[in-house]
């Protein structure tokens, strides 16, 4: 038997008294210089991770297929004795190898600081006071209280409470709940679906049963539609390289060239083509997008999430706390027969809550009782024997009650309904009692049942607590900016159908509020025909999301799903943007793509714009890469085809990469006005303006290569100096004309793009005009050349807009 499961054992079988005397805890917890103390001796609540070394992870950058052909380029240029084209090269490597490291550590540290912002946290006792800490912070012999929704954040002993019924299925691959009493223990990692208990924590960390039987492992990088279609292009930038180099090496072969040279040529091409800097500029482009998010209250715990919110069509968003405040107010109570006083009827729902859990609902009774001077009094002299807190599935609270003579009764208050159930005379209420309830439902009440045990032990029905959430200031304004941005907004809520009427006319919203039954046990075929009609739906379990994500999905939607308690987990992880709100639980957390730090509907339209612009940027990136890898190609391979003539040297097509690629990750920071429909990948469009750019930038080419020869007459190594100067300021100003879909002015690019064109540019003209490197050309035709490249620029700028206008003509085809 292996050391972990004789410390399990040995655990299960320690009384809950020999745990307290081995830890030195009591009933005030652990004070804050003893968890100091043992935080020093036993280290902090979390797994260690295994983190490559930098040098290690810089290193990497000189592995792989692009980096070797690159290392094997400057070989042969030591071999033939190229000693300005190997330092360029090495140069080239040296850089791509930097860029990459410094964006992925970037990156990776604002990602680190993402998780940060999501870690777990705890309710421990410490000093007497129950305190709300980050779960990292807990130390053996730390009291802790454990409730639904919670993800159990150490190894506990159970050691007060009723049970917990917790899904251990991370850990031990037990599909079903497993229900915990006083005495057992509950591992780190599971999740509770029911019940709340308090617990002294017995290991932490490495050494909990998770930390050591764990093999950890990197987690799996879902890859999104998005990275595929970018990588997609990568691997089709690098076929059509291949081809056309392979097409140069042959020509050269029969033309009896330089066998070194040529391979040379043809390698420093082939990296000149291939999109090295793409997956720095996606990781990039991502992480600087999830920043921006993190700004505006959303975290993003899965970056692929991000293309999926720039897709999304239908919202189906939480009432509660989301489209409404969360800030519940009492109207006037309505006692039942036989308790004709409002003030009974406060006090009882008021024993039938917990302050210290902070419940809205229970924190709405208590604050309006307290307002009552004799009830607040009246108050201390009963005392809480038992508390069961609320619970999904019960659907209410219960207390068992003792007054000053020590005389014992229950009291009770949730859904009425589910209180209706208990009372001996349901019969003979439940009429008006319902009449009551569509009352407060027509007003947009949602109304508690309350009730309590007589003499005899059985139920009697007290009365009806109707509660008033108003809709959030901003709701109605934020979904009809939701809709005008192609996004239909579904309400979901628990409530009965009459509130959701009444909420969903206030924010302006459809009032076409179904019942679950509506869809549930229908076919598939009109059972999506209802869902995808429907304005909302109302009495919802949590079960029901999932259905509803579903049917949406199978109708081609691209669902964003709201959720907050334990049991909305399987609706976010189906959903295709799953979207924790503020306040949700720790499981809710996890299982989302995206949480909110901010209640109300407006920072998810905040995620929706931010996640569009990333998408255009992506999308302007894509075309870019394409049109460039076509026009350097192209014109290369055809000027040596045709005209038996090399229109740049090895070392400029490096300089070209090197001036290009460099620059490009301003990409990432470039303004872009967010779309007004739902993103998708059109990639008709993408390939055919692409190519469209690309060919017309082959015909400008050649038009230099027109002008150098036949106009100017100039020497062959300054023709080559002229052609790479004009291929290195059109490569920048593609990006410009790749960027907007109007005219390049239409959007103004931000500073960091800009200014490293700009620079870049400069650059590349003072190595021709001053001959570095390269054959000098003077200050005369290096400016005709700019003057001749910002006209293409322009003209194709003009041709670029009607082609658009043309492709995205309803009639056609390319718009699908």
């Amino acid at each position: 038997m292996d050391k972990t499961t004789t410390d399990r054992d040995a655990l299960k079988k320690a009384t809950v008294e020999d745990l307290f005397k081995k830890f030195s805890s009591g009933e005030k917890g652990l004070s804050s210089s003893e968890t100091k103390e043992r935080i020093q001796e036993y280290g902090y609540n979390e797994i260690s991770e295994k983190h490559l070394s930098p040098l290690i992870k810089f290193l990497s950058y000189f592995w792989g297929p692009i980096p070797w052909m690159i290392e094997i380029a400057a070989i042969l240029s030591v071999i033939i004795h190229h000693w300005a084209d190997f330092w360029i090269i090495f140069i080239l490597l040296l850089l791509n190898a930097v860029v990459g490291f410094w964006q992925e550590h970037k990156a990776g540290n604002a990602i680190e600081s993402l998780k940060k912002r999501l870690a777990l946290k705890a309710r421990a006792l410490r000093d007497g006071k129950w305190l709300e800490i980050s779960a990292r912070e807990l130390v053996p012999g730390d009291v802790v209280r454990v409730r639904l929704g919670d993800i159990i954040p150490a190894d506990i002993k159970l050691v007060e409470g009723d049970y917990l019924s917790i899904d251990e299925s991370a850990l031990t691959g037990e599909s079903l709940p497993v229900e915990k009493h006083v005495a057992d223990v509950a591992y780190s990692g599971a999740v509770i679906r029911q019940g709340e208990m308090d617990a002294l924590v017995v290991a932490t960390g490495m050494n909990t049963f998770f930390g050591k039987t764990a093999k950890l492992v990197e987690e799996s990088r879902t890859v999104s539609h998005f990275q595929k279609a970018v990588v997609k292009i990568g691997n089709y930038l690098i076929v059509i390289a291949a081809f056309m180099v392979a097409i140069i090496f042959i020509v050269a072969l029969f033309r009896h060239e330089s066998f070194t040279e040529t391979l040379q040529f043809a390698l420093v091409l082939t990296v000149a083509a291939i999109p090295v800097a793409l997956p720095a500029v996606l990781s990039v482009t991502m992480a600087v997008g999830a920043m921006a998010l993190a700004k505006k209250k959303a975290i993003v715990s899965k970056l692929v999430a991000i293309e999926e919110m720039a897709g999304m069509d239908v919202l189906c968003s939480d009432k509660t706390g989301t489209i409404t405040k969360n800030e519940l107010t009492l109207a006037e109570v309505k006692p039942s027969e036989g308790f004709t006083s409002n003030d009974t009827l406060l006090f009882v729902a008021t024993l039938a809550s917990r302050e210290e859990d902070q419940d809205p609902i229970d924190l709405a009774i208590i604050t309006k009782t307290k307002s009552v001077e004799a009830l607040g009094k009246l108050l201390g002299s009963f005392k809480i024997s038992k508390f069961k807190p609320f619970d999904p599935v019960v659907k209410r609270t219960e207390s068992t009650i003792s007054d000053a003579d020590n005389n014992t009764f229950k009291v009770t208050k949730g859904a009425p309904q589910i209180i209706l159930s208990l009372v001996a005379n349901k019969e003979a209420v439940s009429g008006k009692v319902n009449e009551q309830i569509d009352a407060f439902a027509l007003k947009g009440f949602r109304a508690l049942g309350v009730a309590r045990t007589d003499k005899q032990g059985n139920w009697q029905f007290v009365g009806l607590i109707p509660l008033h959430d108003p809709p959030r200031e901003d709701s109605a304004q934020t979904i009809k900016a939701a809709q005008s941005m192609g996004v239909e907004v579904k309400m979901i809520t628990g409530d009965h159908a009459a509130i959701g009427k009444e909420v969903a006319r206030q924010v302006n919203l459809g009032t076409n509020i179904m019942q679950v039954s509506s869809f549930l046990d229908k076919p598939d075929r009109e059972a999506q025909r209802v869902v995808e009609k429907a304005d909302g739906f109302a009495q919802v379990y949590p079960e029901h999301k999932y259905h509803i994500v579903e049917l949406l999905q199978a109708k081609g939607h691209i669902v964003g799903m709201t959720g907050d308690g334990v049991n909305d987990a399987p609706a976010l992880k189906k959903a295709d943007a799953g979207i924790a709100v503020a306040g949700a639980t720790d499981a809710a957390k996890s299982a989302a793509d995206i949480v909110l730090t901010s209640p109300g509907l407006s920072v998810i339209i905040d995620a929706m714009k931010e996640s569009r612009k990333i998408f255009q940027r992506i999308n302007s990136y894509s075309i870019y890469r394409i049109a460039e890898t076509i026009r350097v190609l192209f014109f290369i391979v055809l000027a040596i085809l045709v005209f038996n003539f090399y229109p740049v040297t090895a070392i400029m097509i490096v300089l070209l990469a090197l001036l290009n690629d460099a620059p490009i990750m301003a990409i990432a920071y470039d303004n872009v006005h967010y779309s007004q429909k739902p993103e998708k990948w059109n990639m008709r469009i993408i390939l055919v303006m692409a190519s469209f750019l690309g060919f017309i930038g082959v015909l400008f080419s050649f038009g230099i290569f027109y002008l150098a020869q036949e106009v100017l007459h100039l020497p062959k190594d300054m023709v080559q100096s002229f052609i790479f100067l004009n291929l290195a300021i059109a490569g920048h100003l593609t990006i410009f004309l790749a960027r907007t879909r109007g005219s390049f002015w239409s959007i103004r690019p931000s500073g960091a793009l800009f200014w490293s064109a700009v620079i870049t540019k400069i650059l590349a003209t003072l190595i021709v005009v001053y001959g570095w490197f390269i054959s000098p050309l003077g200050w005369g035709l290096a400016l005709f050349v700019w003057g001749y490249a910002l006209v293409a620029f322009v003209i194709t700028d003009i041709i670029k807009v009607h082609c658009y206008k043309f492709f995205e003509h309803p009639g056609l085809k390319f718009r699908k």
